[in-house]
């Protein structure tokens, strides 16, 4: 069986491209030629499975404990977390659901830390033998030892800027009790070392082709990181601060998950048989999960609140706002209180942000959002998601198949005078501006798709050379030197979003143009061009979202910046963060050097 690639040619117009993006992937760069996929509509679902019907509103959100720390090692606290197998109730009306949890709890505890105190964990692997989940053994299949006995996982923290073998690098895996390891396995005890702006963090598994099973198994968590500065601006703390994992889950009749294991007939290219089980190309939940409960609710006082909101779905998107809403009648009214965005990915923004619209996050996007219910006493809001399944930014919405609005509700207390001594102040803290006239490099990378040996959708990527895209083993392409500055221009020559996830480094939103006003061939940029970042995408970023048809521009510094960061080397990934194009191949090795390596 032979790898596929589709073709198209370029030249088309602004318009017919934005037009064909609704059908088709894209094709159209001014002075050169980009392979792409004339690929039908891409199914927003792959299963016809529907979950037992749940009351909703029922069970009210939990907060996940801080957890502390077992002892100590080279006088920094250090932690054992072990992942376990366990049974737990995420709705009044299921049966007992088997989730795999960190510390034997779905999402794991919250791990809170100190800018410039390290810490150290280990992260114990205390699974059974068999995964929880059916496996596809085609995918990696020449790297990964699908017969060994026990479960792979290896632990990433997602925004860490911490040495390489720290890092959670996806060939890094490990068995139970460390009997097995993978060819990047390089310690026991992983070192952050913290030295960074204070931020929502979150770690997950990162296994090679397993990540998207292990992550819907339960294994996240957040990882709050803390300073003086601010903690002295006076925002909502203690029980005013809630941090709110968003996810999608499907579940069988006797509680337990479903996740699908074949791929649907419109989904495939070519005759080949199948594997079964088979990875599928993306995966959309029909039931809401906010912090392990499905369809819940969060009463709050009505005063302001301190919401550190993270994606940590497989592949949904998610765009919100707060709705008023009347339960008797299920319908939602007027505009509820706006999100002030205070953080993002990587820290505080420089000074806040009304969100006048709606706040998207993408797989694995935060953000850190201040909301004040002092004028909504007594009323019920609704978190409400706008996002189609198949997400495609503001392009022409697709047909809907596993559409998830109604998120969790919000009950306002109508408690008469609360004290409420919190704020939000004007200046928040110095995020300096990454300079583009003065960078060392320009990167030109491309999201492409094809398909591989059994038909299925590959999602790649790719550079200027290679625009059909690499595989993970291909040699490395993204080699940064510690110290310097880089753009990374990334194009989306396919037909949906993707979420980009650098590792090791934060960077900073330049801005956005189509597809067919991009001159891959020019030697230099114009960022007054630009489309200015959104809202919600100013300050330091971990995580970006490239939608169909546009190129998004962003800047990074690898190493320490005005007294911000620290200097890592060594080899880290980036890839897109749906979890299952991660696991198929869209990932790639990034390495950082120095001019004394080789």
């Amino acid at each position: 069986m032979n790898e596929r690639s589709e073709v198209l040619g370029t030249g088309v117009s602004r318009r017919k491209l934005l037009l064909a993006t609704s059908a088709t992937s894209i094709s159209a760069i001014a002075g050169c030629s980009a392979p792409s996929s004339t690929e039908e509509p891409i199914p927003t679902t792959v299963s016809e499975h529907s979950s037992p019907d749940l009351e909703k509103w029922v069970d009210q959100v939990p907060r996940p404990g801080v957890i502390e720390p077992t002892g100590t090692k080279n006088g920094q606290p250090y932690y054992e977390i072990g992942m376990r197998e366990v049974e737990q109730k995420l709705h009044n009306d299921l049966p007992l659901t088997t989730v795999w949890g960190y510390d034997g709890q779905y999402p794991g505890p919250t791990i809170e830390a100190q800018q410039g105190e390290p810490i150290y964990v280990r992260w114990q692997n205390e699974l059974p033998d068999d995964h929880l989940l059916p496996e596809d053994t085609t995918i990696h299949s020449d790297l990964i030892p699908y017969d060994t006995l026990g479960v792979r996982v290896v632990t990433h923290l997602h925004g860490g800027n911490v040495e390489s073998e720290s890092d959670g690098h996806a060939q890094a895996w490990f068995t139970r009790d460390f009997q097995e390891t993978g060819p990047k396995f390089e310690k026991n005890d992983y070192y952050y070392v913290n030295d960074q702006p204070p931020t929502t963090l979150w770690y997950h598994d990162h296994s090679l082709g397993i990540t998207r099973l292990n992550v819907y198994a339960g294994l996240a968590g957040f990882y709050l990181l803390r300073n003086e500065h601010e903690q002295e601006l006076g925002l909502p703390e203690g029980e005013y601060e809630i941090p709110l994992v968003l996810q999608d889950r499907s579940f069988n009749d006797d509680g337990s998950l479903f996740y699908p294991t074949a791929v649907s007939d419109d989904q495939i290219r070519g005759d080949d048989p199948q594997p079964e089980p088979s990875i599928v190309p993306q995966f959309y939940g029909d039931t809401s999960i906010v912090n392990g409960k499905a369809w819940p609710r969060l009463p709050v006082e009505p005063r302001r609140y301190r919401l550190r909101l993270l994606n940590g779905a497989n592949s949904r998107y998610y765009n919100l706002t707060l709705l008023e809403y009347d339960e008797t009648s299920g319908e939602t009214a007027a505009d509820g209180p706006s999100f002030i965005q205070i953080g993002n990915d990587g820290g505080l923004l420089s000074e806040p942000v009304e969100i006048t619209d709606r706040l998207e996050l993408g797989s694995s996007q935060r953000a850190d959002v201040v909301v004040d219910f002092s004028d909504y006493a007594g009323q019920t809001l609704l978190l409400h998601n706008n996002a189609p399944s198949l997400y495609r930014g503001t392009l022409e919405r697709s047909e809907e198949t596993k559409p998830l609005p109604e998120v969790m509700l919000i009950d306002v207390d109508d408690a008469g005078n609360v004290q409420d001594s919190s704020q939000v102040p004007n200046e928040l803290t110095t995020v300096p501006k990454l300079p583009a006239d003065t960078v060392d490099r320009h990167r030109k990378l491309w999201l492409s798709t094809r398909t591989d040996d059994y038909g299925r959708r590959l999602h790649l990527l790719g550079t200027q050379d290679q625009i059909r895209g690499y595989k993970l083993t291909d040699p490395v392409t993204e080699n940064p030197m510690l110290g310097d500055t880089e753009i990374w221009s990334i194009a989306n020559n396919t037909g949906m979003s993707h979420p980009i996830h650098i590792h090791l480094i934060h960077f900073q939103v330049l801005g956005r143009q189509s597809l067919a006003d991009y001159d891959a061939t020019a030697e230099t940029i114009d960022t007054d061009t630009f489309q200015s970042p959104r809202p919600f995408e100013l300050g330091w970023k971990d995580v970006v979202t490239v939608d169909p048809g546009e190129v998004v521009h962003v800047i990074a510094h690898f190493g320490e910046y005005k007294g911000l960061f620290n200097d890592q080397t060594g080899e880290y990934m980036w890839h897109c963060h749906m979890i299952e194009h991660e696991d198929h191949d869209m990932m790639r090795p990034l390495r950082v050097g120095t001019d004394s390596d080789d």
